[in-house]
């Protein structure tokens, strides 16, 4: 059966969107939850003002979570956990534990554990990297660190900026200095105008007695 998404149906379609369907899925889900329409008028416009709106929406939620992962990407949250011998857990962390502390992070009341992107729960100490799926277009890279219960997590070093280089003055060859020291010494062997006694002017004419 052919549809047109009035919704985003998460795997298979987002609104607006025109797709061939198998009759059962049409019929049993899709049509009764409003999800999708058959692909005539008038839910073809109907579908297309959607998307349009959707795609606004999008965006604003996109902007808010890139702001957000800036803020917490690369961080780290710890998680204590009864250990056993070898470093293993009694038990293991799952996304949902690691959704609550994110939401501690982020200073919200609680996380979406299915957008924490862990492959498999965490069943030993340590540190691993995890992704979270902040939008359909935004992640944002965190670590997460299991301890045994009582210890203290592992300090993390702050990041430092990389320092502007600072060329180094060039320094003074000796022949530079050299010539410096000779251009002194001339300038104070050398009398000034002012200074010259002009001897020819101050002797008095002899005169001749007739």
């Amino acid at each position: 059966m052919k549809v047109v998404f009035l919704a985003n149906v998460e795997g298979t379609a987002q609104v607006g969107e025109v797709k061939e369907v198998k009759n059962g899925f049409a019929r049993n889900y899709l049509l009764p939850r409003g999800l999708a329409a058959p692909a005539i008028e008038p839910y073809m416009t109907r579908a297309g003002a959607r998307a349009k709106r959707e795609v606004k929406r999008q965006d604003e939620l996109d902007r808010s979570a890139t702001a957000l992962a800036a803020r917490i990407e690369g961080s780290r949250i710890s998680i204590p956990a009864r250990v056993g011998e070898q470093g293993k857990l009694y038990g293991s962390v799952t996304s949902v534990h690691v959704a609550d502390e994110v939401a501690k992070l982020i200073g919200d009341e609680e996380f979406d554990h299915r957008k924490v992107l862990l492959p498999e729960a965490i069943k030993e100490v340590g540190i691993q990297p995890v992704r979270l799926r902040l939008t359909r277009n935004v992640e944002a890279a965190i670590e997460v660190e299991v301890i045994a219960e009582g210890e203290e997590p592992e300090a993390v070093e702050p990041q430092e900026e990389p320092k502007a280089e600072v060329e180094p003055a060039e320094e003074a060859t000796e022949e530079d200095e050299a010539e410096d020291e000779l251009e002194v010494s001339e300038s104070a062997e050398e009398p000034s105008a002012e200074g010259v006694d002009e001897t020819e002017d101050d002797e008095p004419e002899e005169t001749t007695e007739e």
